[in-house]
């Protein structure tokens, strides 16, 4: 997929076949040290949430993340070629760790552009917005948790905190979907209408 530094995208993919991809703790933390490796050099991370059997990354696009990276004959970008690694590093992994062999994640990442390139920094605030609150919302509307601050494996604890740990660029964030610190916690809670939400696959 093309996209030009300003872009907003939801990267998301799942386990093969379904299946569970992170087993416990200790995974969601390898996977997270990984994307610190492969994947924030290469982009601004907006918000992320990891599942049992898929995650979900929300990302501002930056000049980094268009940097051609050639893989043997194909030409990708180094933020496409961050998620390769990411995913077969961790795949490399989790099946020494449990003696297994074969292919973890689905073959193909989904990249979905969330905003319209009529400028160098313009974007859609509708749709990644939608995104960026969908994500949070993830663990909560799976009945995984009874409060979306329960979750250990997402954003949401990093924009609650006033710390400044964390993946996320928490400032860009705010500044792009116009949001207060304050009001987080509220508006995160937002209704999300199927409509909208239809467009952020």
């Amino acid at each position: 997929m093309q996209y030009s530094p300003g872009n907003l995208l939801h990267v998301y993919n799942r386990g093969n076949n379904k299946q569970q991809i992170f087993f416990n703790e200790n995974n969601y933390r390898l996977f997270t040290g990984m994307v610190v490796k492969h994947i924030n050099p290469y982009s601004d991370i907006l918000a992320y949430c990891l599942m049992p059997n898929h995650f979900h990354f929300l990302l501002h696009v930056n000049e980094n993340s268009c940097k051609p990276k050639k893989i043997g004959s194909l030409e990708s970008t180094e933020l496409n070629n961050g998620f390769r690694m990411l995913q077969s590093s961790y795949a490399k992994a989790i099946n020494k760790q449990y003696n297994r062999t074969g292919s973890i994640f689905q073959q193909n990442t989904k990249f979905k552009l969330l905003n319209k390139t009529q400028g160098d920094y313009a974007y859609q605030a509708t749709y990644a917005e939608v995104c960026f609150h969908y994500i949070h919302q993830n663990p909560l509307k799976a009945g995984l948790v009874t409060k979306m601050e329960e979750w250990n494996f997402s954003s949401f604890r990093e924009y609650m905190s006033t710390g400044t740990t964390g993946l996320c660029k928490r400032h860009l964030a705010f500044q792009l979907f116009d949001i207060k610190p304050g009001q987080f916690y509220d508006i995160s809670h937002s209704v999300l209408k199927p409509e909208l939400l239809e467009k952020i696959f």
